[in-house]
């Protein structure tokens, strides 16, 4: 009798809804955030279950100053904040909140004199067919087990009992059946981008279950910002607004890209870099700070997703102008020695920077590291030049970590490996960019790196000389995998030749630097060590240099698991 009382309770249980995701449906989502004087990586842990706690970790970096937060959420159920203290050392801190229902949630963490608020959502995890059966067959072996014990107790005949446990049989085996399939079969439809009659997005980009699925297109922003002018004494709070090219209306439909809502980028008149994450304070409303050090135009760019849209560069029209007295320091720079090669316009060339003598930098939202450039510089300086550059240090000793490049060259994880985070300081120090430049002129450049919780900015000078030389087409050249990483070319006339090779995946905009290959034998060479990271359809691009000029071909490859 207990034995059966124990297996009804556990068909009942198996049988219950699964509620909001589960590691199936997603992972963890990381927002840097510019909060006041404190840069955060805000770690949102994903929802396991409803009613459940949400862990919300607090990444603080060199320099932050100790206090107190307060963090609290919103949305379709009831949740007490609670408050987590910063040490003044840079760190992890760790606070929990409890979400009672799955849905649209905000997220706000309140310093005392702003408040950032981060939109996310909780959502009901599908339930596959087989899961379905798991939790069907359970619970009519539970019921049938129940209903023999009764016609075995009352029944003159023993017999009778032997109908309900042939269904309690039939219903266990359903569910091992359903068991088994579950791990096979794919998930279930997805639930995608929902549109109200006002063609406004009502489903959130910052879920912590699965992705969007549809596919809609998203107008340009537009950026405004206030106040366009400020004095250079003081830090001030500068207000941006982005609205939709098409209605005009607040855009709230941002993705987290990158490991932020957004990219902020200011460039000041002689030569600082601020890369800066903007705090959401209402929807289509950011704030920022910003101290003026010089008198001078402050040029500003956005770099932001929206779902549908893409990637979009928004640039201000207006930048912003300081007034007063200069107190400029200059950037502090750090033990790197960087190498910079003769780039020329419309050829790829890699940026190699050498920081300290230990593998010891982190990765920063999300890369190894990052390049900021504008350029060809003019009378206009940055807020004139045509070229903005964000690109990411890609490859590296993080390729063994499966890791491939991202929509932006950043890494998302391959195989079900996550990404390492800020915690882990156990990179470089080689740092490497590879990047084409579309004109000839001088670019003004940063690389930054984190190093012990601190971000390091580099500054440097990139001059690209024009193409001087034309593509010629007359040379013949064939490429196969031979490998894992080494690609094997058949190249003719190669007399007198310089051959190099280029790895490029166009769907993430992943390209490797130009590597040398090897001559085997007349007219065959090879290369090895290609960072052909993770599988899918590749682009060998094969540079052919002799007398006659310059030569390039496009091979496509398939790389397999």
């Amino acid at each position: 009798m207990k034995a059966t009382v124990l297996a009804l309770l556990l068909g009942l249980l198996l049988a219950a809804p699964a509620y909001a995701d589960t590691s199936s449906a997603g992972g963890d989502v990381h927002v840097a955030q510019t909060l006041g004087d404190r840069e955060l990586t805000v770690t949102l842990r994903r929802v396991t279950g409803v009613p459940g706690p949400l862990h919300v970790d607090l990444l603080t970096h060199a320099g932050s100053p100790a206090g107190t937060l307060r963090l609290s959420i919103t949305g379709p159920g009831t949740s007490e904040g609670t408050a987590v203290a910063l040490g003044a050392r840079p760190g992890s801190y760790g606070g929990e909140l409890q979400v009672d229902a799955a849905g649209r949630w905000e997220l706000a963490i309140d310093d005392g004199q702003r408040v950032a608020r981060i939109p996310f959502v909780v959502s009901e995890q599908p339930v596959s067919p087989p899961e379905k059966a798991v939790y069907l067959g359970f619970l009519v072996a539970g019921g049938c087990l129940l209903v023999a014990i009764v016609v075995a107790t009352r029944a003159r005949r023993g017999w009778w009992a032997m109908i309900p446990v042939g269904g309690a049989i039939a219903g266990v085996a359903v569910a091992i059946t359903g068991a088994v399939l579950s791990t096979t079969l794919p998930l279930p439809p997805q639930p995608g981008a929902q549109v109200d009659a006002d063609g406004v997005n009502t489903t959130d980009p910052y879920a912590l279950a699965q992705p969007l699925t549809s596919d809609y297109s998203r107008q340009p922003a537009n950026l405004s910002l206030s106040p366009t002018s400020l004095a250079t004494q003081g830090k001030s709070t500068v207000t941006l607004t982005l609205t939709d090219g098409a209605t005009g209306r607040p855009v709230d439909d941002l993705m987290v890209h990158d490991s932020a809502l957004m990219h902020l980028i200011v460039i000041g008149p002689s030569g600082q870099l601020w890369h800066l994450h903007p705090i959401r304070v209402a929807p289509g409303v950011f704030q920022f700070p910003l101290t003026a050090p010089v008198a001078g135009h402050y040029a500003v760019s956005a770099e932001l997703a929206r779902i549908g849209g893409g990637v979009q560069l928004v640039r201000s029209a207006t930048g912003i102008d300081a007034s007063g007295p200069s107190t400029d320091t200059p950037q502090a720079t750090t033990d790197v020695h960087v190498t910079v090669p003769e780039f020329t316009a419309g050829q790829p060339g890699t940026i190699d920077a050498h920081v300290g003598d230990a593998a010891d930098l982190q990765p920063w939202l999300g890369m190894l590291g990052h390049m900021i450039a504008v350029g060809p510089l003019g009378p206009g300086g940055a807020q004139a030049a045509p070229v903005w550059v964000h690109a990411h240090s890609m490859g590296g000793d993080m390729t063994g970590m499966a890791m491939a490049a991202g929509s932006m060259g950043g890494l998302m994880p391959v195989n079900g490996d996550s990404a390492p985070d800020e915690t882990v300081a156990a990179y470089g120090p080689d740092v490497a960019f590879t990047y084409t430049f579309p004109l000839p002129g001088d670019y003004q450049a940063w690389i930054q790196v984190e190093r012990n919780y601190r971000v390091e900015t580099i500054p440097l000078t990139i001059h690209v000389g024009p193409a001087s030389v034309a593509k010629q087409g007359k040379h013949s050249v064939q490429a196969r995998l031979a490998g894992t990483g080494t690609v094997e070319l058949d190249v003719t006339p190669s007399a007198g030749a310089t051959v190099t090779v280029q790895a490029v995946m166009p769907t993430t905009g992943y390209a490797s630097g130009q590597v040398p290959a090897v001559a085997t034998d007349v007219d065959k060479y090879r290369v090895a060590g290609l960072p052909l990271m993770t599988p899918g359809q590749w682009e060998i691009i094969t540079t052919v240099r002799d007398q006659s000029g310059v030569d390039e071909h496009v091979s496509p490859v398939t790389v397999t698991g």
